[in-house]
């Protein structure tokens, strides 16, 4: 692969290259009915409402076989689509198209779902300044396309893995003695911003007093909400997390929260349902 690609396209080709050998294996059987010659066209259609995310995914997926098919977009990547539109057409090798289809839909299924379910949660947080953030629950090996999914849906990431940001769990200050603990060694060694998830109104008082910059309040209740948006007002910000669905935005809203973040938005995936539909050339 050329080193002077652009960064991010080598990371999609990996990525589709994987699901393409993981496909097609030794080759497509049932493939070898259609002539090797033969072109058609097909139109890329929305059975339902979505954001369209995954666009240059499915595009690789075509031409990682065949350079030689055209995609044209009726839609941009990002756009809320509308029911039964179609947002591509295609043209080329027929053989090439119906080995590469059902990669490039599950890339386009899965990563317009996400975006689309993120910008459900966006659209409740709507008017407030709380900031949305998926989290680390994605499936393997597909981290930065559901991640990238989030941010074209209107979120944002949290961190990308373990080597980008600190964050403070419950094994980390079993394993270390205590919050305090905790910070201290991580200020020791350079970490700039430090996030601890916390249980209780106590743990968050640790948070604060030791001069944590974020906490997380892992599975409060309502009124354990309440209370810490008071108790951390002006000191230190929030971030709500553990199981939060869109039930729980107009609710979260409300409070003194920094930020939300959501596993569903990465873990239960509601895959957009598009069809590609074969058609002879004009």
């Amino acid at each position: 692969m050329s080193k002077n690609r652009d960064p991010q396209l080598s990371k999609v080709e990996r990525s589709v290259h994987q699901a393409l050998e993981e496909d097609i294996g030794l080759g497509d059987v049932t493939g070898e009915l259609i002539h090797p010659s033969l072109s058609q066209a097909a139109s890329l259609i929305s059975r339902e409402e979505s954001i369209l995310c995954g666009s240059k995914w499915f595009e690789t997926a075509f031409t990682i076989l065949d350079p030689n098919i055209e995609i044209i977009w009726n839609q941009e990547e990002g756009t809320l689509i509308e029911p039964d539109s179609e947002v591509a057409r295609l043209k080329g090798n027929a053989k090439s198209m119906v080995a590469a289809e059902r990669t490039g839909l599950n890339f386009l299924q899965m990563m317009s779902g996400i975006a689309y379910k993120t910008y459900l949660y966006e659209k409740d947080l709507a008017g407030s300044d709380t900031r949305l953030l998926d989290t680390r629950k994605t499936l393997p090996g597909l981290r930065y396309e559901q991640k990238y999914s989030v941010l074209i849906g209107g979120g944002q990431n949290h961190r990308m893995g373990l080597y980008d940001a600190a964050l403070i769990k419950e094994n980390h200050i079993s394993s270390s003695g205590s919050i305090e603990n905790a910070i201290s060694t991580l200020k020791q060694n350079g970490v700039s911003i430090i996030e601890v998830e916390v249980e209780n109104l106590v743990q968050l008082d640790d948070a604060i007093k030791f001069k944590a910059d974020i906490a997380m309040l892992d599975n409060f209740d309502d009124d354990a909400l309440l209370k810490a948006s008071q108790l951390a007002k002006g000191k230190i910000k929030l971030e709500v997390s553990g199981n939060i669905t869109l039930d729980d935005i107009s609710k979260l809203k409300s409070l003194n929260i920094d930020y939300i973040s959501s596993g569903d938005l990465t873990k239960n995936i509601t895959a957009t349902d598009y069809s590609l539909i074969f058609k002879p050339l004009d």
